[in-house]
C-alpha cells in the first residue's frame, strides 16, 4: 500500500518570507498527522532559506518520531 509523505519546506519558505511567524510549520505537521499522513519530509538547507534545523527538533519534541 502506498503511503502519503508531506513536505513542509514551502511552508517554512512562506514563513521566513513574511517575517511574521506564520504560517506555522509545527501546526501545519499537526494537520497533516490528523489527516493521515504517514510521514513528514523535510530538507533542511545551510542558508536556511526553508525548514530549519530548529523546526525538525521542535517538531519531533512535540509529536515523536525518527529523523532519518
Amino acid at each position: 500500500m502506498t503511503q502519503l509523505s508531506v513536505n513542509v519546506n514551502k511552508v517554512a519558505l512562506l514563513r521566513n518570507a513574511r517575517n511574521i511567524g506564520r504560517p506555522s510549520v509545527i501546526s501545519a505537521v499537526e494537520t497533516c498527522i490528523r489527516a493521515g499522513a504517514h510521514g513528514i519530509t523535510v530538507h533542511p538547507r545551510p542558508e536556511r532559506r526553508h525548514i530549519k534545523f530548529s523546526d525538525v527538533y521542535e517538531h519531533f519534541a512535540r509529536i515523536g518520531g525518527v529523523v532519518r
